[in-house]
Formats: structure tokens, C-alpha cells, sequence
């Protein structure tokens, strides 16, 4: 076969999104017969099969062919994506460098060409790494506006992910959402090339997780699977595919299964020559370990991450509070609350900031459930909405309020539930028993304990299936307390009347005053209060 014969099976298969079939046949072509065209679809099909490395050399081979011919436009062009080719494997000083140049070549260009739009995204991510998001935003609504002018999908598609993304950042959540579902348009419908179809659907899941829009995160993500799927030996972005997917099957209780994604998504990520990026796979595993309670593994996944450069918290910080290390537990999430000023990255860390905290100081993890709650209804995802009424719910409790506890507790559950997430889901019924038990309802606060711990069982997850099962356990009552004597006493605790108790115990008034008396006598206290005081500082309710 001819070498006219193998550019035309190459450009024929690389149309048909075939990058293995392209890839080798622009291998059997000698670099030097390859234009610059062919050199750029080239590296794309080599990068989206992960092949770094050829893809850097095609293009800088292009870049010279095309400055010795003059052709500024397309150099510009092809320094962006050396920039963003560099950028992903995480060179990020050679891809500063291939910015510089692309920035001083558009000044060579007319000032309406549409490459413009292209340096103005590159300038967009050097305001984004200076924590500048008003310039950055700035900038993306340039990208928007040169892409539709142009008529280039590509440049539009990503500037609207972009603009969401910031859009979310400044806390104009309904608005950014806006524009991301205006972006996958485009993306759906084809128009959008390979490479920025991948980053238009990992920008949008990930902007979806951050704030805890967990339908469209899934919708997204199962998107992007079939995207993935249908192209032939695709690796670039399966990383990415494979971490979302994970993400969304925690949620979903399928642990094991999250495990074998994250695990696929580390080895995607080698082979695609982006080591950095494994380290937020190795995070989220590590999560997932922690909450099937296997704590060695899942502090041997952090680990794994931070030698990749990538911080794996609050995660770390919930695994010290669940060995007992409440001090660097509570250090390490008030050093991330002080780093993190954006209500979006707080959103993050509002949750596990108040069940570390809860136990050491109260009335600062109330104050952080009631942020969580004013961003979640900021911001309208029922992920977030969740998470605030279950802390606030905890709150109350905590408080030895159980009756405004419930409320909570139960929005909680129907959030949660709503958007299948049994493992929240068992974490309130929890909560929802010791609340019931509480207020002496020991019935109800028997089934709600027992629905939980069998939902942790069916999830495997271990530690939270055990510390639920010794809340049912019968345990040794103090003082020669009975059960019966319990009972009321927690109803006392909960200020109930003596008509209260009998009436809830199908009890009479005598026989509560009878176990009334005998109280006071068995733990020696003159005073319902101080039979309160008692019951709560022995841990009855």
C-alpha cells in the first residue's frame, strides 16, 4: 500500500472516531510526507489512545512546518493545544511556555480571527490558578462570544462549560447550571470535536459534584460513558469516566463495585501519562474503604494520594475521628474550613466539619450546619439540602432537643432516599432511633436501629453495621435500674408529665409514681431534673 493509499485509510478511519485504526496508519507514514493537517489529527488520535508522547511531537512538528510557512494562524492554534497537551501531563512550566508563544503570535494575527477566542482560554486558566474569578470570567464570556461569532462549536462549548463552572464558583448556581446544559447541546449533537467533547463532560461532572447536584452528575456520567464506549480504544478520559462512575456507585451503596473503578481509573490515568490525576482516584477509593471500615487500606489509599500531590480530605481527617484522634481530627478541618473562603469548596467540607466537630464543640457545628443549610438552599441541589438537614438534625439532637431533632432527621431521609442513597439513608435512621429512644419511644427507636443496621450489612459496611448493632444490645443498667424503670425515666427525661408516661406506657398514673419513687431511690436523686441530669450523663437517652 502506497503512502497516498495510507493517508487516505488515516483520514477515513480517523472521521469515523476509529483513533487505533488512524493511529497505525499514520505510523506507517514517514513523518516527512505528513502536512501539518495530517500531523494534528495525528496527535489528537495518538492522545486520545494516551500516547503523550507522539502526540507532543507531532504537533511541535506541525508548529514548525507551519511558522516556516507563515501560517500564524495555525501555529497559534497548535501552540494551544502543545499548552493544554503539557498541562494534562503535568508539565506545567513547559505548557506556560507554549502559552507565552501562542499569546505573542495572535498579536501577529487580524484581530477578529477566532484563534483570539482561543488564547483568551488559556489566559482564562492563568486568572483561574491566581484565584482571580471575576477575570476569569471575564474571559470565558470572551470565549463564548468569539466562538459563536465564528461559528467554532468547540471554542463555544467549552467557554459555556467554563463560564458555568465560574458561574458556580461566584454563587450563581442556577445560572452556571444553565450553561452547562447549554454547552452539552453542542456535545450532543456531535458538533463538538473529541478532545473538547472529553473536557466539556469532565468539567460539567466534576462543577455537578462539587455542589452536590447529584442527578445531573449521574445523568452526566452514564452520558459520558456511552461517549467513551463508542469510540475504539479511547484512554484519554476514561480516567475521568471511571473516577465519575465510582463517585456515583458510592452514593449508590455498590462499594465493591466503586473500588474496582477507582481501581481501573488509577491504571487509565498511567497509561495516559497523567499521574497527577490518579491521586483523586486513590482519594475517593480511600473514602469508600473507610466507610466499608477496612481503616489500614483506606489509610494506605490516602497515602497513595498524597504522594501523588493530592490532599485526601476531609476523608483523612474523618478516619482520624473514627480511630479516636480527635485533635488532629479537629485541627486539620478547621485548617481547611480557614483555606477555603468559596461557599462551593466549603459545601465540601461543611458535613464532615460537623460530625467532627459535634463531640468537641458544640455550638461551632451548629454554626457550620447552619451555613451548610443557608448554601444549600443557595445553591438548590437536594444533595447538599440532604446533607444540611441531616447535620442540623444531628445538631438538635446532640443538644438533647429530639423533638426538633426529627423534623430534620426525617427531610433528611426522604432527600436521600429520593436520589437512592441507602447508605445516607441508614446513617439518619440512626440518628432517627437514638432520637426516638429519646423521647421513649423504644419501639419505634427499635425498628429504625434495626432497618439500619441491616441496610450497613447488605452495604458491607462493617464498622457502622457493628456500632449499630450494640445500640440494640441490652445493656447492664446501672444502679439496679429495670428496663421498665428506664423507660419512664427516659420519658422523664424528655419532660413528659406522669399523665404523659402513663398514657404512652398504657400504664396508670400510680404505677408511673410507684417507678417514679423507686427511681429517686435507686440513683439517689429529690428532683425530676436530677433524674434527667442522671439519665443523660449515664448515657440512657
Amino acid at each position: 500500500m502506497g503512502v497516498v493509499d495510507d493517508l487516505v485509510r488515516a483520514r477515513e478511519t480517523f472521521e469515523r472516531g476509529d483513533w487505533a485504526a488512524a493511529f497505525e496508519a499514520w505510523t506507517t507514514v514517514a513523518p516527512d510526507a505528513l502536512a501539518p493537517e495530517d500531523l494534528a489529527e495525528f496527535a489528537t488520535a495518538a492522545f486520545l489512545l494516551g500516547r503523550r508522547g507522539v502526540a507532543v511531537q507531532a504537533l511541535q512538528r506541525a508548529f514548525g512546518l507551519q511558522v516556516g510557512a507563515d501560517d500564524t494562524r495555525a501555529a497559534v492554534l497548535t501552540a494551544f493545544r502543545l499548552c493544554m497537551t503539557f498541562d494534562t501531563g503535568g508539565e506545567h512550566q513547559v505548557a506556560a511556555g507554549w502559552a507565552a508563544r501562542a499569546q505573542r503570535l495572535v498579536e501577529e494575527v487580524d484581530g477578529e480571527a477566532v484563534e483570539r477566542g482561543y488564547v483568551a482560554y488559556l489566559l482564562m486558566h492563568q486568572r483561574i490558578a491566581g484565584a482571580d474569578w471575576a477575570g476569569a470570567a471575564l474571559l470565558a464570556a470572551s470565549v463564548v462570544e468569539q466562538g459563536r461569532r465564528h461559528g467554532d462549536p468547540d471554542l463555544t462549548a467549552i467557554g459555556l462549560a467554563s463560564l458555568g463552572r465560574l458561574s458556580i464558583y461566584s454563587g450563581r448556581v442556577p445560572e452556571g447550571l444553565a450553561l452547562f446544559d447549554e454547552a452539552m447541546v453542542g456535545v450532543a449533537s456531535g458538533e463538538v470535536g473529541p478532545i473538547f467533547a472529553g473536557n466539556v463532560y469532565c468539567v460539567m461532572v466534576e462543577g455537578c459534584q462539587e455542589i452536590s447536584d447529584l442527578g445531573r452528575a449521574s445523568a452526566w456520567t452514564a452520558a459520558l460513558t456511552r461517549w467513551c464506549a463508542a469510540q475504539p480504544g479511547l484512554v484519554t478520559f476514561t480516567g475521568q469516566c471511571a473516577v465519575h462512575r465510582g463517585q456515583i456507585m458510592r452514593l449508590h451503596g455498590d462499594f465493591a463495585r466503586a473500588i474496582e473503578e477507582y481501581d481501573a481509573a488509577v491504571e487509565r490515568y498511567l497509561a495516559a501519562d497523567t499521574p497527577e490525576a490518579a491521586g483523586l482516584a486513590l482519594a475517593e477509593r480511600g473514602d469508600v474503604l473507610r466507610i466499608m471500615g477496612d481503616l489500614d487500606a483506606a489509610e494506605a489509599s490516602y497515602d497513595r494520594a498524597a504522594d501523588r500531590g493530592f490532599e485526601p480530605q476531609p476523608g483523612l481527617a474523618l478516619l482520624w475521628s473514627a480511630r479516636g484522634r480527635d485533635e488532629a481530627a479537629s485541627a486539620a478541618i478547621r485548617r481547611l474550613l480557614a483555606e477555603t473562603p468559596d461557599p462551593v469548596h466549603r459545601s465540601r467540607l461543611l458535613a464532615a466539619a460537623v460530625e467532627i466537630l459535634l463531640g468537641t464543640d458544640p455550638e461551632e457545628a451548629r454554626a457550620l450546619a447552619v451555613e451548610l443549610e443557608q448554601v444549600a438552599a443557595d445553591f438548590g441541589c437536594e444533595g447538599l439540602q440532604a446533607m444540611a438537614a441531616h447535620c442540623l438534625g444531628r445538631v438538635e439532637r446532640a443538644a438533647g432537643d429530639a423533638s426538633g431533632a426529627l423534623p430534620y432527621l426525617r427531610k433528611a431521609a426522604a432527600l436521600w432516599g429520593a436520589i437512592n442513597c441507602p447508605y445516607e439513608v441508614a446513617r439518619v435512621d440512626v440518628q432517627v432511633g437514638l432520637a426516638l429512644r429519646q423521647l421513649g419511644d423504644v419501639e419505634s427507636a427499635t425498628r429504625a436501629l434495626t432497618h439500619a443496621r441491616r441496610t450497613f450489612v447488605e452495604l458491607g459496611a462493617r464498622d457502622a453495621a457493628v456500632s449499630t448493632a450494640r445500640l440494640l444490645e441490652p445493656a447492664a443498667l446501672p444502679d439496679g435500674l429495670t428496663g421498665r424503670e428506664v423507660e419512664v425515666l427516659r420519658l422523664v427525661a424528655a419532660g413528659r408529665s406522669n399523665a404523659q408516661i402513663a398514657a404512652e406506657l398504657v400504664l396508670s398514673e400510680k404505677t408511673v409514681a410507684r417507678h417514679l419513687s423507686n427511681i429517686f431511690t435507686k440513683v439517689a436523686v429529690a428532683s425530676r431534673t436530677a433524674a434527667a441530669a442522671y439519665a443523660f450523663e449515664h448515657h440512657l437517652v
